[in-house]
């Protein structure tokens, strides 16, 4: 095969794109094979480049998705030896679980209109329209809602 044999070049390439299911790039597994074809070429005859070039760049591909895997795989056990337990250790837990309760006394101490209109849009994910709509208010003082409930909670917590 030689540079001007485009078509043919195209067609090897579709061809191994099929086989490989585009899990790596058939190009450079055609290149690849096209490299080890060149080399073997000093040493033995190819009868059938085509063919040669298929089963050589769909070879580079097993080849490739089984180095990934086992990649993948080290990766894997290395990150979970590395850190250990996922689990929270019990102090942790205990100092969440009081901060938690600091915000919801935060949140109680809060006009309620306030602390409706923020929890509509933290804890629920309500867009601040939708709030406006919902308590027939603006957008603008549905956005001063939820401005004065964050610097209440965020200075309550500091204050702790």
């Amino acid at each position: 095969m030689n540079g001007d044999d485009r078509p043919e070049w195209r067609k090897l390439l579709r061809r191994v794109a099929r086989r490989v299911g585009g899990r790596v790039s058939a190009e450079d597994c055609l290149q690849s094979a096209y490299v080890r074809m060149s080399e073997r070429r000093a040493t033995t005859v190819v009868q059938d480049p085509a063919a040669y070039l298929t089963r050589a760049a769909i070879n580079i591909a097993i080849d490739h998705s089984r180095q990934l895997l086992v990649h993948t795989e080290v990766e894997g056990e290395l990150a979970r030896l590395l850190a250990g337990s996922a689990d929270p250790l019990q102090d942790e837990v205990l100092i969440a679980r009081e901060r938690l309760a600091r915000v919801r006394e935060g949140l109680n101490r809060l006009p309620a209109k306030t602390r409706l209109i923020f929890l509509s849009h933290r804890l629920e994910g309500k867009k601040y329209r939708e709030i406006a709509e919902e308590h027939g208010i603006s957008v603008s003082a549905v956005e001063k809602h939820v401005a004065k409930a964050m610097i209440f909670i965020t200075k309550w917590a500091v204050d702790w």
